[in-house]
């Protein structure tokens, strides 16, 4: 959805809510860099720069490959206009971590410790991505006619975006700065945001979410995000558990 448009000669201006929300995330990125003083002016920008760049890169990629294969097939080019359509955050995950990887080798930083940074600011991202998708009227829930549903054409759904905001943001917001406050151990922070996100949104993908009209359930309770999500809560326990000892 565009928040407005503008003919400009052969070009048209029709900035969108969802890429706002990225940009308001990325800005508090910057923000939570400079309030702490962590790391200097040249490697914050450097670390933005290698974030955003695999964020949109491979979440898009990931989205087409996993979700709508054969719709990008018939028209290659709609890959590129990623302001009309989705991301995949496996894709963007995966791929960010290993620009932390190659970005902490170069500026010789302790990955673990940029890591746990990073998991100190997405949760605010993810906020701001989750009403970008209640405005989208995207990944709608089940049936529900009460204050706050996504009313489409379709019918009323139930706001799941609007409970993934609170699940993915306010409480491990609560978690990491008011229980844990400070990591026990080096990549706690990261480790831990990703099981508790696996968690957190694989519930409401079973419990509450609609499945992707062209993909269904797999084995009549899955979304195709949490059967690609259960396999990474594993993974990541087991690394918390490895990094804690």
């Amino acid at each position: 959805m565009t928040i407005f448009e503008i003919d400009i000669l052969w070009f048209t201006l029709a900035p969108s809510y969802y890429g706002l929300m990225y940009v308001l995330g990325f800005l508090y990125g910057v923000y939570y860099l400079k309030k702490f003083s962590l790391y200097t002016v040249k490697q914050q920008e450097d670390l933005f720069l290698y974030v955003f760049l695999w964020v949109v890169l491979w979440g898009r990629l990931w989205y087409v490959l996993f979700y709508n294969l054969s719709a990008y097939l018939s028209d290659p080019l709609s890959i590129l206009r990623v302001w009309d359509g989705w991301m995949s955050f496996h894709g963007w995950f995966l791929w960010v971590v290993a620009a932390l990887y190659i970005f902490s080798r170069r500026n010789k930083l302790e990955f673990w410790s940029l890591s746990d940074t990073i998991a100190m600011i997405i949760p605010i991202w993810l906020f701001f991505g989750r009403i970008g998708n209640y405005i989208n009227k995207e990944l709608l829930g089940f049936e529900y006619s009460w204050p706050l549903a996504v009313v489409t054409s379709l019918g009323s759904y139930f706001p799941s975006p609007l409970m993934e905001a609170l699940l993915e943001w306010a409480v491990m917001f609560i978690i990491f700065h008011y229980i844990l406050k400070k990591p026990s151990f080096t990549g706690q922070f990261a480790a831990l945001f990703l099981i508790l996100y696996g968690t957190f949104r694989t519930f409401v993908e079973i419990c509450i979410r609609t499945p992707d009209p062209q993909i269904g359930y797999y084995f009549w309770f899955l979304t195709q995000w949490s059967l690609l999500s259960i396999p990474m809560i594993l993974a990541w326990a087991l690394i918390y558990k490895k990094l804690s000892k």
